[in-house]
């Protein structure tokens, strides 16, 4: 099943195109990785998918729906998760609470007549805790955590949105070197027992050749490369623009 396409995205800044006629689509079931160099468009796509851009022309689809003038709020609501860069956490509450105003939001009001944690389940808390790893953390606060926690508590109230789809931007991005494998092991498989297709923007290649199935090389706002990870590594314009070797 296709859950993503975009016909011919084109958004420029001033003179610097970011996305150059962007023809793409991503099939349920992928582990997509996005990579390239700072400044290649990955996230300003992510962003254009999203809703937190608007794309000059061009028109994006998700699970067969035209989301292309959607806020971010409605594609949400249709199964498109995101977790950042910058994990967006509420770091005066415990690791729970963040859940379950995640949990909240996908209602779309917060209770007035019973406190935070009657409104959501529990259940559903508690096992999302389990597969991210934070099931000791979770009356904690947020703030107490760790780079790479904080990086799975974002993961965390993106999956109790039960997103078809989890875009991370850079999820191992401020992770210590040592951390970063059982991050990201977590991570995907976390995501493997919720059924949520993966794609996710990176830089550590030993990274995406261990958990990403597909692999899009970003060129100055274009899709230069896409296919299996040896495929696209092996490329020579890949290797020298974006890998910096030979």
């Amino acid at each position: 099943m296709e859950l993503v396409r975009t016909e011919n995205l084109y958004l420029a800044f001033g003179a610097i195109v970011v996305a150059d006629n962007i023809n793409f689509s991503l099939q349920e079931g992928e582990r997509l990785a996005v990579i390239g160099a700072n400044g290649a468009g990955k996230t300003t796509f992510i962003n254009i998918v999203t809703g937190y851009l608007r794309a000059r022309s061009g028109r994006i689809f998700f699970s067969g729906t035209d989301v292309t003038k959607m806020p971010p709020r409605g594609i949400v609501h249709l199964g498109l998760g995101r977790s950042f860069q910058l994990p967006q956490l509420f770091l005066e509450h415990t690791v729970r609470q963040c859940l379950e105003l995640a949990a909240v939001g996908r209602i779309g009001s917060l209770p007035l007549l019973k406190p935070l944690s009657a409104s959501v389940d529990q259940s559903e808390i508690d096992h999302t805790l389990e597969v991210t790893g934070l099931a000791t953390r979770g009356e904690e606060m947020a703030s107490a955590l760790g780079e790479g926690e904080r990086k799975l508590l974002d993961v965390a109230m993106a999956l109790v949105l039960r997103p078809k789809l989890l875009i991370m931007d850079e999820p191992t991005s401020g992770v210590a070197s040592e951390e970063k494998h059982g991050i990201m092991e977590t991570i995907m498989g976390a995501l493997a027992e919720r059924k949520v297709t993966s794609w996710f923007v990176e830089h550590d290649v030993d990274v995406v050749t261990r958990h990403a199935t597909r692999v899009a090389a970003w060129i100055s706002g274009r899709i230069a490369a896409d296919g299996k990870p040896e495929q696209v590594f092996a490329e020579p314009e890949i290797r020298r623009q974006v890998l910096g070797t030979h």
